[in-house]
């Protein structure tokens, strides 16, 4: 298995030329490379103006390995083939490195670039990836993959020193200025001198020199925002790459085997995925719950992200209004923030009346409620990365026992504390930092049973739990939280907000089919719309369109089953059937959320056509894309069951059909769904980004990266032509 590895951007904040002479002074040995043997030139070639100059090496390298594997291995030094073209008028130089002994037991290969900044052109970039194939070493496969983590992760540490070292050498000197090649320039620039053959600029994975690198890349423009939702939209451009010291300021310190998961499994959702990604803190949380294993945090990040659209969470805290009984009997709420700047929010779930919350809300509103206490959370944790000049990816929650009893052991209450923690736990990994659970009484340990197996094992090590009055003394809450913002219920002289509970009054509560209905509501109202896709019934949506070249835009997720999707057009309003002409054959409508408008009597090329082709969509995808239309008049989109026969395109069915099919709960399909329709003029604003507008219309076209979130996510689902809305 091929191993990649990527490294953040890092920045020199002087000029290409300037860095290029420091590059220069490292040949033909330096001492912060001892792994550097010798090294002999196979070839050089400079272009008549100077302007390009090629180099290749072979070079002579002492790794650091086990003598015992060198002697098994038969050899005391590996050989590198290095790469350099350095191209003075375009301002680049180009490093490629591979290995030549062992080549046919492993593959080593290595791309490094330096160049000018994007947006500064007296600042110089460095980029470097690398790709290690191990086929077989003697048996000793694992042993060189781990010398060649460590070697890597030592180069990309090591490399901060170099060029640095070489700058301040040159300043030192009074040499803080090299004229950029033009064709009037001499051959030789003045203050480079011509120097014997060089060791290699980078270190190819395991068994080269140190990377180089700059410890000043802050000015690099940000790939993300640090502030706002999860999947907010990025202001860079996909082809933006991370920055050294943007991973150090607003994520933490990463080793480069972490740098090189995130920066991979960020560039892979703008690959797969062309709409909205997730900013940096939110892919790095679900690395760190996998241990950065990139397939188990890919699965688990496109899983979430699907489960974020579809309800809509990223529109949570505009949307969400808690209900009146909330403001007065949930006992939670933010104070302040902990000794280590993460915000902190304080539950006391012992004067919380969950059997009353539960009958007076149903189990859907409180997990809404928990959810926007979890994104609010997220926007303090990148308020206080702000304020305190560090990451804060994390909050602290402090959890006050005192009181709790049987009563908070409820059935009901348990089974939706539990599915609270389910959800939390696959869709917000690695937020919480640190849990204090005080005054525990007796009853705890049998909640604790209950619950614990549900609660991740890393989250569990952030636990620490106080019985009685033990969080008073050494080692208690004053370790954590500052003296002075100790709650006053708690012994402290803080004032604290949170509400004290009590029992919620009985006339409140609500019957189990009033609870039903408002939890469906809950999830649906939001701009997306559910319908079943019944085997026989499609569901179809009609839209009115007055003025020609006006452009229908479509958003809709499979959310269970196959489906085929398709666009029609008719000069007249269809009527949806009657609910007496289905009950004349003994059955009942499909449903409140199934919608059949095109009437059997109908024919395809008289009544009505197909101005697009059917789109056949898999369970899991998520589909974006656009129409012109080019007639006024009614056009109906249509979603309809894959497994349909052919001549279900001309000759749709209707009742007869749903009679042999309909009560068969197999064949059944979920899809959510939001549309618009735009002018054309504001629909080329809204694409004015796009450099070739073409044709518009993008059925084929608009499969999101998300099409894999029901399989095993490990490869990307392109998009097969322009689609204007998912771009």
């Amino acid at each position: 298995m091929v191993q990649q590895y990527q490294s953040p951007v890092r920045v020199y904040k002087h000029p290409f030329e300037l860095v290029m002479a420091a590059y220069e002074r490292r040949f033909p040995t330096c001492h912060l490379i001892p792994m550097f043997v010798a090294s002999d030139v196979l070839s050089e070639e400079t272009s008549e103006d100077n302007s390009t100059h090629k180099i290749e090496r072979r070079c002579k390298l002492d790794v650091d390995a086990p003598r015992l594997l060198k002697r098994i291995a038969g050899v005391d030094y590996v050989y590198f083939i290095q790469k350099n073209t350095l191209n003075r008028r375009e301002r680049t130089l180009h490093i490629e490195s591979h290995n030549e002994t062992f080549s046919n037991r492993v593959i080593i290969h290595e791309l490094c670039c330096y160049s000018v900044h994007p947006e500064n052109e007296d600042w110089t970039c460095f980029e470097q990836s690398a790709s290690l194939d191990i086929k077989s070493f003697f048996g000793f496969e694992s042993t060189v993959e781990k010398i060649a983590m460590k070697q890597y992760a030592n180069s990309i540490k090591k490399g901060k020193e170099i060029i640095e070292y070489y700058l301040r050498e040159l300043e030192e000197e009074g040499i803080t200025h090299v004229p950029r090649w033009s064709p009037s320039t001499s051959i030789i620039q003045p203050v480079v001198a011509v120097t014997p053959p060089a060791p290699p600029t980078t270190a190819p994975i395991a068994i080269t020199a140190p990377a180089e690198s700059g410890k000043d890349a802050a000015a690099c423009k940000d790939s993300s925002s640090p502030v706002g939702s999860a999947n907010e939209p990025l202001t860079a451009t996909p082809d933006d790459k991370l920055d050294a010291d943007y991973i150090n300021r607003y994520l933490g310190d990463l080793t480069p085997l972490q740098e090189s998961c995130l920066i991979r499994l960020r560039s892979w959702l703008q690959e797969t995925h062309k709409g909205k990604i997730p900013k940096d803190q939110h892919i790095l949380r679900f690395l760190r719950a996998r241990d950065f294993n990139m397939d188990k945090a890919r699965e688990i990040l496109c899983q979430s992200l699907t489960w974020r659209k579809q309800h809509q969470v990223d529109y949570l805290l505009d949307t969400w209004s808690s209900p009146q009984v909330l403001h007065d009997y949930y006992t939670g709420g933010w104070h302040h923030h902990d000794r280590d700047g993460r915000p902190l929010y304080i539950l006391r779930l012992g004067q919380m009346d969950t059997k009353g919350l539960v009958r007076a809300l149903g189990e859907e509103s409180l997990l809404r409620h928990v959810l926007s206490i979890n994104e609010e959370g997220l926007r303090r944790c990148e308020e206080n990365t702000k304020v305190f000049g560090r990451p804060i990816s994390c909050w602290t929650c402090l959890v006050d026992l005192e009181g709790l009893n049987m009563r908070h052991l409820w059935r009901p209450g348990v089974k939706a504390l539990l599915r609270i923690i389910e959800v939390v736990e696959a869709n917000y990994p690695e937020t919480l930092g640190r849990l204090l659970i005080l005054r525990a009484p007796r009853v705890f340990p049998v909640l604790w049973t209950l619950v614990s197996p549900f609660i991740d094992e890393n989250t569990r090590k952030k636990f620490l739990i106080y019985a009685g009055n033990d969080y008073q003394g050494p080692g208690g809450l004053v370790d954590y939280i500052d003296k002075e913002v100790i709650p006053d219920f708690l012994g402290g002289e803080c004032m604290c907000e949170v509400p004290e509970g009590g029992l919620v009054p009985k006339s409140l509560y609500r019957t189990p089919e009033e609870l039903e209905n408002d939890d469906i509501k809950l999830w649906t109202e939001t701009i997306y719309q559910s319908a079943s896709v019944f085997k026989g019934a499609p569901h179809e949506l009609l839209i009115e369109i007055i003025d020609a070249s006006s452009v229908i835009t479509w958003d809709f997720d499979v959310c269970k089953g196959d489906v085929v999707f398709n666009i029609y057009h008719s000069k007249r309003a269809p009527q949806p059937p009657r609910k007496e002409a289905l009950a004349s054959h003994g059955i009942t409508s499909p449903g409140g959320n199934n919608v059949q408008l095109i009437d059997k009597s109908w024919q395809l090329g008289q009544d009505y056509s197909m101005v697009e082709s059917p789109l056949t969509c898999k369970e899991g995808e998520s589909v974006q894309g656009s129409h012109v239309t080019r007639w006024p008049g009614f056009y109906i989109l249509q979603w309809r069951f894959h497994s349909m026969p052919a001549c279900a395109a001309t000759n749709l069915p209707r009742v007869d059909d749903v009679l042999a099919t309909l009560q068969v709960s197999s064949h059944k399909c979920k899809v959510m769904y939001y549309t618009e329709v735009l002018g054309s003029e504001d629909f080329r604003t809204a694409c004015c980004d796009v450099q070739s507008l073409g044709s518009m219309t993008s059925l084929e076209s608009s499969h999101s990266g998300f099409s894999q979130l029901s399989a095993a996510t490990t490869s990307s689902s392109q998009s097969q032509s322009s689609s204007m809305i998912s771009r």
